[in-house]
Formats: structure tokens, sequence, C-alpha cells
């Protein structure tokens, strides 16, 4: 009776040290894991770098400290981890297997968030769809078109096609053609077109408005406007600068010619 009183004793003493060494080891681990995740946290933030960037690099950071601390509180404990690290390595490779298209997507997202392509905020043409860049998440990426539709693009989607950035560059060129009559006075049909360019407070003065002869066509003369604007102006400019128009030319007596046929009748004899 004693003798297994003696063994029972040791057999708590021994392990019961080891317990608590493993949860005391899980503790600190995991109070050490946080402070490293913050410091990581804070050398992101002073290096300017994007916010969902960080959370997910924090978060990966912490993870994987987590799960070496687990390891080493088992390895204390006597608990043989080598098989189920195998076990794990394997079971992260079918899951990676089954969600590569979902990885690809956050590779994805990270790339775009490192290398700023484009932020929130810029307009932009991805996949044929244009809208302004509303939330750029690790997965996908969310437009809102001008008809306030919201789009979801996966990032893997975007990163394989092409991307045009609007917002890259401060200004963009429009092009607004307006045809007149053959017999209309070239030179005042300019004249006017430029005072309408260049009488709009949103138009940019340097480089200045553009106005020029587009194409001899065949039932008008095409004139071109190409005035720089912001992009948030493009359409609100395009909208104002064509109804100044046709008042203008109604008002000077300039045209606005449509096509138009000839038709020619011969009596036979």
């Amino acid at each position: 009776m004693g003798e297994t009183i003696d063994f029972l004793r040791n057999l708590a003493v021994t392990y019961g040290l080891r317990v608590l060494g493993s949860v005391t080891m899980v503790v600190i681990g995991r109070w050490v894991a946080r402070l490293l995740v913050n410091g990581l946290r804070q050398v992101l933030r002073r290096a300017r770098v994007d916010a969902t960037l960080i959370s997910f690099f924090g978060n990966i950071l912490y993870y994987l400290l987590l799960a070496i601390i687990l390891v080493a509180a088992l390895n204390n404990l006597g608990v043989t981890t080598t098989s189920a690290v195998a076990i794990l390595g394997a079971a992260t490779l079918a899951v990676g297997l089954a969600l590569q298209d979902s990885l690809g997507n956050l590779a994805s997202g990270v790339m775009l968030i490192l290398l700023r392509t484009y932020r929130a905020g810029d307009y932009v043409i991805i996949n044929d769809r244009e809208g302004f860049v509303t939330e750029i998440h690790l997965f996908h990426t969310l437009l809102t078109t001008r008809d306030n539709k919201a789009v979801f693009i996966p990032n893997k989607d975007v990163m394989d096609s092409s991307i045009v950035n609007y917002s890259r560059t401060e200004l963009i060129r429009l092009e607004l053609v307006y045809g007149i009559g053959y017999g209309d006075d070239l030179l005042k049909a300019k004249r006017i077109l430029r005072e309408i360019a260049e009488a709009d407070e949103r138009v940019a003065k340097e480089p200045p408005p553009v106005v020029a002869v587009k194409e001899l066509a065949e039932s008008s003369v095409n004139l071109v406007v190409r005035p720089y604007v912001r992009v948030a102006d493009e359409v609100s400019v395009t909208f104002s600068i064509n109804e100044q128009v046709k008042l203008r030319f109604d008002q000077e007596g300039v045209t606005f010619p449509f096509p138009q046929q000839d038709v020619h009748l011969y009596q036979a004899n």
C-alpha cells in the first residue's frame, strides 16, 4: 500500500510539474506573441503600410507563434508531436489544394496592396468594369459604378487583366466632336467652341483646350474639342459643354447638318 502511494505521489509530482510548466509556457507564450504582433503592427504603421495588410500580417504571425507554443507545450508533456505535425502538414496541403482559387485571390490581394496599383477612391476600368474603387479586400475588390451599382471582382481576375487607372494622373482629356455644315463659317464655329471650353472653370488652363478640324465627313465638317478635366468632372463637363454648344450655335446661326440624299427623277421618253 505504501509503495502504491509513493508511486502515485511521484507520478503526480512528475506530471504535475510538467502540466504546470506547459500551462505556464502557453500563458507566457501568448503574452509574448501579442507583444511581438503589436510591435510588428507599429513598425508597419510607421512604414505607412495599408491597414488591411497590417491586419493580415499580424494575424499570420500570431497564429504561427501560437502553433509553435502549443507544439512546445505538448513536447514538454512528453507527447510525441512528430506524427501530429505530419498529419497537420498533410491536412494543410489538402486544404490548400481545395482552396487554391481562394488562396490565389488572397495572394493577388496582397500583391495589389503592396504594389498600390490603385487605391480607394480611384476611378478604374477592370475586366471591362468601370467605376470608383470603394474597398480593397484580400479576396476581392469592390467597385461602385456611376449608376451606383456595386461590382465585386475577385483579386485573381484583377491581376490577370489589364487595369486602366484614370486617377493615377491628375487630369484626363475629353474628346468632344461636333459637326457643322459645309456652308457654315468654320472660323466662327471654332471661336465659339474655344470660348465655351475656356469659360468653364472646371476645364484646366494648362494644358489649354484644343479646338481643331477632325475630319471632312460626307455631310459635315467635324470639329473636335479636347479639354483637360479632373476625373470627377468628366461627365458634368461633357453635359455642360454639349448644352452650351447647342445654345450658342443656334444663336450664332451655325447649323448641325444631318445625313441627306439627293434623289433625281428622270422621265423616260
